[in-house]
């Protein structure tokens, strides 16, 4: 038996994939499309996930391939300088197209032993307490412990397993796609600037691909009927003139696509074996980039709790707290994105407001704020009463023999000691002990979960040893 059938190969469930193989779990993923497409909505890694491709050991392969950037707020179309003073040794954003984005967690699976299967549609699914059977398109049928929903959207996971998904419907929808054009390109970007300071929906950005091609988003007309179909380039062409007054001459379009501003959210995370991550469990508009990146963070958050069930080792709850963790971050990206919605929008009101908010911005606290929010860095979950740090993610620190991030390649977790009279004895096999010291970390020992947060911080052994079942099992026999 397959011990976590992956549902869907996109950026989460392949960072989801990778997590798993970490713990030596048997995963298979399957895709329902033969080939990526090569379209790319998502646009870059925020400061999260940035820390969390370091925290792996993959972040210098994303740096061999992308740009890094720092824009403060990135909300609602309002662009300020980067704020001083963020929580992280990673000051900085992404631009990686999704496509290669995927590439990367893709080969990362596959490293590790991940099995990949392309041109796999899932049409059926029941469980039982032993585990889970998949029905594919082809008449074959998969067995597994468990199996995660990654499927986007549109999930058939989630609608198999009848989840309700209450939201708000699309109330404008948007173009996207990527073409050439024949219109000068000084002449396109000062027509694209004067647009802009109305319409926030709209741009014609040039992709550094040595092809001459642009990444074309424009208002739709109004919402489509069959969400699922493409775009015509007539249909660009029309929306363009209509906005621009100019369809800069847009012609041999590598793709196009559609999406709209609704946001929904799975009122549950978890039935029986069967979970949901990314777009199968929230949808949202893609203000603010968080789409990808929230994705990501689910797949971190969940891997290596469901690698402890796998095992057989994990604590009463411990995979429930995915849901408890995780749905509430979801539901702050689902209000974010409605605010950055409603600034976004054409009216004398909205401009208004939007006025109003970038002088807010202009305030330092205001500003980090809002890039916390954007870039997660503010995600703090709730462990209860206690030290500052309790619950938050631990940023990277330099120690004496090297960095923090760099001893949690393994997905383990790992007890930082100041001391050197603490001990993890009984959980060695799943938490790493490390003596240092660093002059960015003033407790005496911190507990980190394999992802990184805060689970404990002090300096008495039998409280180490109260914590450290509540996220790692119950002591291994002697």
């Amino acid at each position: 038996m397959i011990d976590v059938i992956v549902v869907g190969g996109g950026p989460t469930g392949l960072m989801l994939a990778g997590e798993l193989r970490l713990h030596d779990v048997h995963t298979l993923v399957l895709e329902k499309e033969a080939e990526p497409s090569g379209q790319s909505r998502g646009q870059g890694l925020h400061v999260r996930s940035v820390e969390i491709m370091d925290q792996r050991g993959l972040l210098d392969r994303f740096l061999a391939v992308s740009e890094k950037f720092q824009v403060g707020g990135l909300f609602g179309g309002i662009i300020k300088p980067w704020p001083e003073r963020l929580d992280t040794a990673h000051a900085y954003g992404l631009a990686t197209p999704q496509p290669v984005t995927e590439r990367l967690l893709d080969e990362r699976a596959r490293e590790l032993g991940a099995e990949i299967r392309r041109g796999c549609e899932v049409v059926g699914l029941s469980q039982d307490e032993d585990g889970v059977t998949v029905e594919l398109a082809d008449g074959a049928h998969l067995r597994s412990r468990y199996l995660v929903g990654c499927d986007g959207g549109r999930s058939t996971v989630r609608r198999l397993l009848g989840v309700d998904f209450p939201g708000e419907p699309s109330k404008v929808e948007t173009l996207l796609g990527v073409m050439e054009m024949t219109e000068d390109p000084a002449v396109a970007a000062a027509i694209v600037a004067e647009i802009n300071k109305t319409q926030k929906r709209f741009g014609a950005v040039r992709v550094d691909d040595g092809e001459g091609l642009y990444r074309v988003i424009v208002p739709a007309a109004g919402v489509a009927e069959e969400r699922a179909s493409a775009p015509t380039l007539e249909e660009f062409k029309r929306q363009l003139r209509a906005t621009a007054g100019t369809d800069f001459g847009v012609h041999s379009p590598r793709w196009l696509t559609r999406f709209g501003d609704a946001t929904r959210q799975a009122e549950r995370y978890r039935v029986g074996r069967v979970l949901l991550a990314g777009d199968a469990a929230h949808i949202h508009p893609p203000t603010g980039g968080q789409g990808l990146n929230i994705g990501v963070q689910d797949a971190f958050n969940l891997g290596w709790k469901l690698a402890a069930e796998v095992d057989g080792w994990a604590p009463e709850g411990l995979l429930d707290s995915y849901h408890a963790e995780r749905h509430p971050v979801g539901a702050r990206v689902l209000e974010n994105t409605r605010a950055q919605m409603t600034l976004m929008g054409t009216d004398p009101g909205a401009t208004a407001l939007r006025e109003l908010f970038s002088t807010l911005m202009d305030f330092e606290e205001v500003n980090r704020y809002i890039t916390e929010i954007i870039t997660a860095v503010g995600v703090r979950y709730d462990f209860g009463e206690g030290h500052d740090l309790l619950g938050r993610r631990m940023r990277d620190v330099s120690l004496k023999r090297g960095r923090l991030y760099e001893l949690m390649h393994g997905g383990r977790g790992l007890l930082l000691d100041r001391t050197g009279l603490l001990s993890v004895a009984g959980w060695a096999d799943r938490v790493d002990h490390v003596v240092d010291v660093s002059e960015e970390f003033d407790v005496p020992a911190v507990l980190l979960r394999p992802d990184g947060h805060v689970a404990w911080v002090g300096d008495d052994q039998q409280d180490l040893r109260n914590h450290l079942p509540k996220w790692f099992g119950a002591a291994a026999s002697s």
